[in-house]
């Protein structure tokens, strides 16, 4: 009976224990029920300055905003009451962390949060993949970062001229003069021979094209497509620069990953900015131009009869003062759970070639949606539609343009058009070349490109430690060229006229899906999972019609009577990748990382279809040891860390979508139609170029953080280099596509921040950046590969850096002087070849004068031993009265310069450089002798270059509504040191070719420009 009765008294009580959850339910839920809090603060500096931009973010949930330009921020949040962490971070400060306490009073006034300045920068928070955020700390890597206010200090026309000097390991050139110049870019030395070496492109998780198709012959300008992108939208830029860093990227991540991140919306009424900027710009140096009175009337040598002439300086009539203007409004804002920011952008900006022009007009607009508390719903869209105006320079393979015009004419000649007839005369009589003045004045060569960006971004944090990210990004452009050159002028080749119409598609499309998971497994391990998958598909549709014999005053390809070119191009590519990523922190000071990345991509045949890439990584901040923050190392090194890391990255731009088969062309043999094959032999057996890198550095800071610095070594290896292979004739094709090159590139980085004087009221940082890289290009098929771009005078040497100048040079004595001829002329060097990257042997006949075989040899490397900048920034006045002064330098590295090579023979004689063969300083006939020993063009282009100084003034005037007005004045390259006697050291005649650089041959030089502007905000 006992028993019994405690059985049931048991029972009853197991049925009083399982109501009692239904009894309490009610009263927890309404303890729970979850208010509507308005969370308000401040963010100050170590000075009691406002931090605007921070951010603000309750930790595992999607609630966030940003501070505004005085530091306060207003967070509209629906929570349960209870604990919560709120972080607040900026770039450059050191992030902090405090616990929200949110109860019954709903609007929850924080006090002011002060962020520690932070030079090291170990604490900011960077995307390392797709939708993956982590810390600095935490890397075995270095990623630099820059802010879009710094970005902007000098008024740049497109995103990446604007990141030059600003980080350590990138060497950025202007190629280019022209308003929309393209850009070449460049991570730690080349990756590649045959393909690209510009970076991967990333906005806002969109993969982007930032190509530079040609679809004019403009001479070896092209305009990189970055240009559409106003660089007043951007927020911040992240560049990742190796294959240690990459490796998450995969098959596309040789060159390095530039990521860019746009502006958003913020809590709050809505705000207002308006910008405006006015530029001036001019031709920095002008050539030396032949200014002797008399010419001789032939090129015997043995007839020294001049006569008298007068001499014009081409020069005046081609460039001009020109002016631009940047125009920039936005506007912001939204509640708790709805943010927008809306942006409109006009540029426009003269070229300092007459006639020449660039127009950018654009949109974006950005909405972020919170679906509750644990998702958010993000779209972005962008909109620009850019134009230019163009004269072509001619140059690499046209004999068409306004600077190949000038260089090859006989300056004696008057360019002007006869005032009767209209008719401009031939300024080039030896060689037919255009005449300058008429390509300005008749030739209408046009490029207008209509773009759209747009992305769609889901995020949600289901569970504290878990995210997951989905995002949808597609890039979709149209560029259209046009060219016409009246009938009845002065080229060589189309005086009957000509006309050109070319088009260029493109598609890019990105999936991604990326799962993270960190969490606490003790209270010294800490573990990061991040899992991702990846579906990129990229499309360009082009063609191209071209007529000559055009009907007078039409200009359409389609009414040509003559020859008549037309041709089109289809490329399609897929990739599919997958990651996969651990971490794990020990104790907040150790952390270890390791990647896999698998791709799998349509470019190449199936067996080489499927590659990996992994990518480990180790980081020790050693100033969060106990033994070091409690003795003497720690007060004078007080942030200290060691890193290495290695990883494995891939290549797709040298090998064609379909160059892996043998392509076939038609025919037709009496009425029967055929195929025959091409040139190239396919080969399904080629795969993707690889890139293997070792990287190790320190990160610190000393004299109580005044002073910190990033050091970092590194080598990374290029196997598999795509390159064309010679065939024998028997196998009835001329070359194939074979992985057979080896590269590699070694180097040193330094970047090092100071703040000599940082008190209430004077601010005093400066930062200096300083990069070493050696190149060295391996197993080149016969030890030698030229590249027609740089007129077979550049090329790929055996156990040489890439795209040194090799080609005939002159002859010497013992003692370094000319060997002349018995008629005191300069002449070649002959005697027995050796192999490409070896010494040659020279010969003397029993004259004393050269004999045997002409000799070529490495005339001269294009990459600079050292690149380094020094940027001053002065804030005076509480940072009201601001100052910025940048210098950036390229050290041992030649030009070559073609144009004072053109320019000064006898045949031309435009330049300077000729006038003491009409003086009798020299036997006449010296210069034509000179023309072929290249080294004499091979010139020191060393520099030190102003890069941008600027100075503002911030006013807080108390009238419609304005928060604050600043007033700036601002230069670029504006001043420069070199012994280069060419218009400028840094143009490239090749564009963004990655083999040819620093070939100097009449491209536009790079203008000094002054800009005066003020940015209001409402």
């Amino acid at each position: 009976m006992h028993d019994a009765y405690s059985l049931i008294g048991s029972v009853r009580s197991t049925r009083w224990l399982a109501a009692l959850p239904g009894l309490l339910l009610p009263l927890a839920a309404a303890a729970q029920t979850p208010a509507t809090y308005t969370i308000s603060g401040r963010v100050l500096d170590s000075r009691s300055e406002p931090v605007p931009g921070a951010t603000v973010r309750v930790l595992n949930t999607v609630l966030g905003t940003s501070t505004d330009v005085d530091g306060n921020y207003t967070l509209t949040a629906t929570l349960a009451p209870g604990t919560y962490p709120l972080l607040i971070s900026a770039v450059g400060y050191s992030p902090q962390r405090q616990q929200l306490e949110l109860g019954a009073t709903t609007a929850v006034a924080l006090g002011p949060t002060t962020l520690p300045e932070d030079l090291v920068q170990l604490n900011d928070v960077v995307v390392t993949g797709t939708s993956v955020a982590t810390s600095k700390k935490q890397l075995g890597n270095t990623i630099a970062t820059v802010s879009g206010e710094q970005l902007r200090t000098t008024v740049p026309t497109q995103i990446d001229q604007a990141l030059q000097g600003k980080f350590a390991g990138v060497q950025i050139t202007q190629n280019s003069g022209n308003p929309a110049g393209g850009i070449s870019v460049r991570l730690r030395g080349p990756s590649t021979v045959a393909g690209s070496s510009e970076p991967l492109y990333i906005i806002d998780g969109v993969i982007v094209d930032n190509s530079s198709p040609q679809l004019l012959d403009l001479g070896g300008y092209s305009q990189n497509r970055l240009v559409d992108i106003s660089p007043n939208d951007v927020e911040r830029i992240e560049v990742i620069k190796g294959a240690a860093a990459a490796a998450i990227y995969g098959s596309r991540a040789n060159n390095g990953v530039v990521q860019i991140f746009t502006k958003r919306g913020q809590d709050g009424k809505p705000q207002v900015t308006v910008s405006s900027n006015f530029m001036t710009s001019q031709i920095r140096r002008k050539l030396d131009y032949n200014t002797f009175g008399f010419r001789f009337t032939n090129t015997n040598a043995a007839d020294l009869t001049q006569v008298p002439v007068q001499r014009y300086d081409y020069q005046d009539d081609i460039f001009r003062t020109a002016t631009g203007t940047d125009n920039y409004a936005s506007v912001s804002g939204g509640t708790s759970n709805t943010k927008y920011f809306a942006s409109g952008n006009y540029f426009r900006n003269q070229g300092i070639v007459r006639n020449t022009d660039f127009t950018r007009g654009g949109s974006r607009l950005r909405v972020q949606q919170n679906l509750g508390n644990k998702a958010n719903l993000s779209v972005g869209a962008n909109y620009s539609l850019t134009n230019s105006q163009e004269v072509p320079n001619g140059g690499i393979s046209e004999a068409y343009g306004a600077l190949t015009g000038f260089i090859f004419s006989s300056n004696y000649i008057d360019p002007a058009a006869d005032p009767v007839t209209g008719r401009f005369p031939s300024t080039a009589p030896a060689i037919a070349r255009t005449n300058p003045r008429e390509a300005i004045s008749r030739f209408d060569f046009e490029q207008r490109t209509s773009r759209f960006i747009g992305d769609v971004q889901l995020n949600l944090t289901p569970f504290e430690g878990f995210s997951a990210n989905f995002t949808l990004g597609f890039d979709n452009s149209t560029q259209i060229g046009t060219g016409y050159i009246p009938p009845g002028n002065t080229t060589p080749t189309y005086n009957t006229g000509l006309a050109r119409r070319a088009d260029r598609t493109g598609f890019l499309v990105n999936t991604d899906v990326t799962l993270s998971y960190k969490r606490n497994l003790t209270d010294w391990l800490v573990s990061t999972t991040t899992l991702g998958g990846t579906r990129q598909a990229q499309r360009f549709l082009s063609t191209a019609i071209q007529s000559i014999g055009l009907t007078p005053g039409i200009p359409a390809a389609s009414f040509g009577n003559g020859t008549a070119a037309t041709g089109e191009r289809r490329e399609d590519q897929r990739i599919l990748g997958a990651f996969g990523q651990q971490t794990l922190g020990f104790y907040d000071q150790v952390f270890l990382t390791g990647a896999l990345r698998v791709d799998a991509a349509s470019v190449y045949g199936v067996s080489n279809r499927t590659q990996y890439y992994p990518k480990v990584g180790a980081s020790y901040v050693v100033s969060q040891s106990a033994f070091w923050q409690n003795g003497p190392l720690g007060r004078i090194l007080p942030q200290f860390k060691l890193r290495a890391s290695y990883g494995q990255s891939g290549n797709l731009t040298a090998l064609g979508p379909f160059e892996r088969f043998t392509n076939y062309n038609p025919l037709v043999l009496g009425t029967l139609p055929g195929l025959f094959p091409g040139t190239q032999q396919g080969n399904e057996q080629v795969g993707p170029e690889r890139q293997a890198e070792l990287e190790a550095g320190i990160d610190a800071s000393l004299l109580n953080e005044r002073v910190s610095f990033e050091v970092s070594v590194y080598r990374k290896k290029i196997t598999d280099l795509l390159l064309r292979r010679d065939l024998s004739p028997s196998t009835g094709f001329s070359s194939r596509a074979d992985n057979i090159g080896n590269m590699t590139n070694r180097g040193i980085e330094l970047l090092v921040r100071v703040q000599p004087v940082r008190s209430d009221k004077v601010t005093w940082n400066v930062t200096g950046t300083f990069t070493h890289n050696v190149n060295e290009i391996t197993n080149i098929p016969n030890g030698l590969v030229t590249f027609p771009d740089g007129f077979g005078l550049v090329a790929a040497v055996e156990g040489k850096p890439l795209g040194t100048y090799y080609g005939t040079y002159a002859a010497r004595n013992p003692d370094g002087s000319l060997l002349l001829t018995p008629t005191g002329l300069p002449q070649r060097e002959r005697g027995v070849q050796g192999p490409p990257g070896q010494p040659n042997t020279p010969q003397r006949g029993n004259d004393g004068q050269p004999s045997g075989a002409l000799l070529l040899d490495v005339l001269g490397d294009p990459n600079p031993q050292y690149v380094a900048s020094l940027i001053n920034e002065v804030g005076l006045l509480k940072n009201r009265l601001n100052f910025r002064v940048q210098f950036d330098t390229q050290q041992n590295f030649d030009v070559f310069n073609f144009t004072q090579r053109v320019g000064t023979r006898d045949l031309f004689g435009g330049l300077a450089g000729y006038e003491p063969e009409l003086r009798g300083e020299v036997p006449k006939g010296s210069s034509a002798a000179a023309y072929n020993t290249f080294d004499k063009w091979v010139q020191d282009g060393s520099f030190i270059k102003l890069r941008e100084i600027s100075v503002s003034y911030q006013l807080r005037p108390r009238f419609l509504g304005m928060r604050d007005l600043r007033l700036s004045v601002a230069g670029r390259n504006l001043w420069v040191i070199t012994d280069y006697q060419g218009f400028d050291p840094e143009v490239s005649a090749a564009g963004q070719s990655t083999a040819v650089r620093g070939f100097d041959f009449v491209e536009v030089p790079i203008p000094r420009t002054v800009s005066v502007g003020f940015n209001a905000s409402f």
